[in-house]
C-alpha cells in the first residue's frame, strides 16, 4: 500500500517548531498499515525537518541559538544575499539539516519515541507558508 499526501503549513516565525500533530492527521489512514515507513519530505531550500525533544520548548531555542552561531549573517564572504541578510544562512542551516526525516510505521501509528517530534526548521525571518510531501509506505 502507498499513501502519499501534500499538505501546506502555515507560516511560521523563524526557529524550531512542533508539526507533528500536523503531520498525524495528514495521514490518518495509515490505520489498517501494521509494519511501514513513512518519509516527510519539505519542498523548501531555506527550511529543513529534524526529529528531537518535544517536551521541552527550551530545545527548540537552543537549536536556533547554535545555529545562529554555526551559521552566522552578515559574513563578509557571503555572495548569495539577494534576499536579505538571512538568505544564505537559511540555505546552509537547510543543507545541514537536510529536507527529510523517515519515520517507521507501527501497528498503524508512527513509532516514534515518547519524547520526539518532527520539527519545521524555519531559518528564514519571514518564510511564508512551506509545503511538505508525506508518503507511506507498509502493509
Amino acid at each position: 500500500m502507498w499513501i502519499q499526501k501534500e499538505i501546506t503549513l502555515k507560516p511560521r516565525s523563524r526557529g524550531f517548531h512542533l508539526i507533528t500533530d500536523e503531520v498525524a492527521q495528514a495521514i490518518g489512514d495509515i490505520k489498517n498499515i501494521k509494519t511501514g515507513l513513512m518519509s516527510v519530505f519539505i519542498k523548501h531550500t531555506s527550511a529543513s525537518l529534524t526529529i528531537n525533544e518535544n517536551a521541552d520548548p527550551t530545545v527548540r531555542s537552543d537549536f536556533e541559538s547554535f545555529f545562529n552561531r554555526a551559521v552566522p549573517e552578515g559574513e563578509p564572504y557571503y555572495q548569495h544575499i539577494f534576499e536579505g541578510s538571512d538568505d544564505l544562512p537559511a540555505h546552509l542551516k537547510s543543507s545541514l539539516l537536510g529536507p527529510s526525516v523517515q519515520i517507521p510505521i507501527s501497528d498503524g501509528r508512527m513509532n516514534i519515541g515518547t519524547w520526539q517530534g518532527i520539527y519545521l526548521c524555519e531559518h528564514r525571518n519571514h518564510g511564508g507558508s512551506r509545503r511538505i510531501v508525506i508518503t507511506v509506505h507498509g502493509e
